[in-house]
């Protein structure tokens, strides 16, 4: 298998690629996620980081919903928060969605264990907590940090390797290009 793996932090700084979004509410958050959502293939990694309460897991819904809507396919149900199972997997019309949350994890190497190499190329890989994976982390992928400012948020977005040609200057949440 390619080594997909980056040594650089989740948070390094990218000035070429890097934007910010904001989301002052729900419906910004479903209609970021929506882009995002309406770009994503299969072998793309999205490393979702911010602090507790930020909104990683429901920027998770809202992509698996809008993922669901693109796809032509029913929404799953329920779309629980993997923090205990560690990984929730989706099929989604043609589209399998892994959804980690890695808060638990004691050491990177765990994650090998989740299988989270073959879900990052078999699949869409939804990455929560993603500087628990250290090197392991995926060197193409889309960073997106979610910082609570007041009662919303804002998403600094930074692609990275090939992501980088479909996630650049992503519109301000709602808007369309």
């Amino acid at each position: 298998m390619a080594d997909r793996r980056d040594p650089s932090s989740v948070t390094a700084p990218d000035a070429l690629h890097s934007h910010t979004v904001a989301i002052p509410d729900l419906r910004a958050l479903d209609g970021f996620a929506a882009q995002l959502a309406d770009r994503a293939r299969q072998g793309d990694v999205f490393a979702l980081s911010g602090d507790l309460g930020a909104g990683k897991t429901a920027l998770a819904r809202s992509f698996i919903s809008a993922l669901a809507k693109r796809e032509g396919a029913p929404a799953p149900a329920d779309v629980p928060s993997p923090t205990f199972t560690l990984v929730q997997e989706y099929e989604i019309g043609t589209q399998r969605v892994f959804h980690f949350d890695l808060y638990r994890l004691k050491r990177p190497e765990e994650a090998i264990e989740l299988g989270l190499e073959d879900a990052c190329a078999d699949g869409i890989a939804l990455i929560e907590w993603p500087e628990r994976l250290g090197g392991y982390l995926p060197r193409d992928r889309v960073d997106v940090r979610l910082v609570i400012i007041g009662s919303g948020r804002r998403a600094e977005v930074v692609p990275r390797g090939r992501a980088v040609s479909r996630y650049s200057g992503l519109p301000p949440a709602g808007e369309s290009r």
